[in-house]
């Protein structure tokens, strides 16, 4: 696999471009075990344009639900118009699957099978069904029982300050997910900002 830090630059294209294709265990050895919820015959490898946060086109993969594919092609080609800069769109396969290191490479992901974080009982994320995207989460941190994840997004805890890469509310990155019908976790009483599920958990 290629190294987190090593995102393609692209010659500036003019038009956003998605490949899908399908997925095996093979391709999941750190995000994916017996007993997740789907197994990899539901999931498929979306390689997407994106603009970085130095202006530049890149290209970026995210792994999804099959069902929430379309919904993704039309969220990340209003991005791409919008020129909204995401840092890195990489598996979190990439970082052993640690949804720490993938935050705190400020890493934007999707498919994790993982719990939910959470004060309650453990229950699976929205992530363990590749219906859930994390963009940009040290721009967009979570904020839960005084802790702030990943901690670098410290800095970005005033949401009035807002700078590139961020999600407020009816801009760019807010307005692609919900046009979908997507949720946004911005607005829940514990604020997830990076967090965007289409089942709204």
């Amino acid at each position: 696999m290629a190294s987190p830090a090593s995102a393609s630059a692209l010659p500036a294209p003019s038009d956003f471009t998605v490949v899908e294709t399908a997925v095996t265990a093979a391709d999941l050895p750190h995000s994916w075990r017996d007993g997740c919820p789907v197994g990899p015959a539901d999931l498929r490898r979306l390689e997407l344009s994106h603009w970085g946060f130095d202006g530049r086109a890149r290209t970026g993969i995210l792994i999804v639900h099959r069902d929430a594919a379309g919904d993704l092609r039309s969220v990340f080609a209003a991005l791409w118009r919008e020129k909204f800069p995401i840092r890195l769109l990489r598996p979190v396969d990439e970082y052993g699957g640690s949804d720490d290191d993938s935050m705190a490479a400020d890493n934007t992901s999707a498919f994790n099978c993982r719990n939910a974080v959470s004060t309650g009982p453990p229950r699976w994320s929205a992530h363990a069904y590749g219906r859930a995207v994390d963009v940009n989460p040290v721009e967009n941190p979570y904020l839960i029982s005084g802790r702030v994840l990943p901690p670098a997004g410290a800095q970005y805890t005033d949401r009035a300050n807002v700078r590139p890469g961020m999600a407020v509310a009816g801009g760019p990155l807010v307005r692609a997910f919900e046009a979908v019908g997507w949720t946004w976790g911005g607005r829940w009483s514990a604020p997830d900002y990076q967090h965007f599920s289409q089942n709204g958990r």
